[in-house]
């Protein structure tokens, strides 16, 4: 998708911090190093050091979650931003139901740490992360492929990858709320798309009303495609992301 994006915008495409060949810092008790505030500032810092000093965001899944958070602490530096498939960690966790539970529950299993998810995955990492199913070379591309066996077989990838959901459960939840406790709000212009063949409506009903409080000028909807969006619809995903971005 980003050759489509290109045509219009300058692209920069960074791994989250812990994630692929990225930065994997030392782990503390608060799980402070990899909550989406730390790596809101990853962002910022390398947009800086490219020489953007305003730019737009966007992101799908975890990359989503670090994306809000950038425009939430970062007003003065995000153009527009664009959540792919997600609501506010806040807002998800004050849901969780049954339901969630048994869809979601790879969110408990990686965010405890009585028994560390890390012992676990490793053991099998293929197995765990579908190399060879979901996630196969012929969906991701040899390439690809290639680097993301390399990253799950990496037990410090691993580790860094499971520390982000801890962060999630913890001072990513506590951040929300306090942002939320005192009305702070995302100012710029917002546009949230999600998966209609994924459980993003059969959880929250429409997605746009859990993100109204968050900012209330919200736009956005639904893209025929599973889960992976940026993989199973490239060309409807660039042309909303192409269509908003240029307005």
């Amino acid at each position: 998708m980003a050759p489509q994006l290109a045509r219009d915008h300058y692209v920069v495409c960074p791994d989250l911090r812990g994630y692929g060949q990225s930065d994997k810092p030392a782990s503390t008790e608060d799980h402070a190093p990899y909550s989406k505030r730390a790596m809101a500032d990853d962002i910022v810092a390398i947009m800086g050091q490219l020489g953007h000093e305003r730019f737009a965001v966007v992101g799908h899944d975890r990359g989503a979650y670090v994306a809000y958070r950038t425009a939430l602490d970062h007003p003065d530096v995000v153009t527009k931003l664009v959540v792919i498939h997600i609501v506010p960690t806040a807002e998800a966790l004050d849901r969780a139901d049954a339901r969630f539970a048994k869809e979601w529950w790879h969110w408990f299993f990686l965010g405890q740490t009585a028994k560390p998810a890390e012992r676990v995955i490793t053991a099998d990492p293929e197995t765990w992360y579908n190399a060879w199913t979901s996630n196969s070379p012929d969906r991701l591309g040899p390439e690809n492929h290639a680097d993301f066996l390399a990253a799950i077989r990496d037990p410090a990838t691993v580790h860094a990858m499971v520390e982000d959901y801890r962060a999630n459960l913890g001072i990513d939840r506590i951040n929300d709320e306090a942002d939320r406790a005192v009305g702070k709000q995302i100012t710029c212009p917002t546009m949230m798309l999600w998966s209609l063949r994924d459980d993003m409506e059969q959880l929250y009903g429409d997605p746009l009303e859990v993100w109204k409080p968050w900012c209330p000028h919200i736009i956005g909807h639904g893209i025929d495609s599973g889960h992976h969006v940026a993989e199973e619809n490239p060309d409807q995903l660039a042309k909303d992301l192409r269509a908003f971005l240029g307005q």
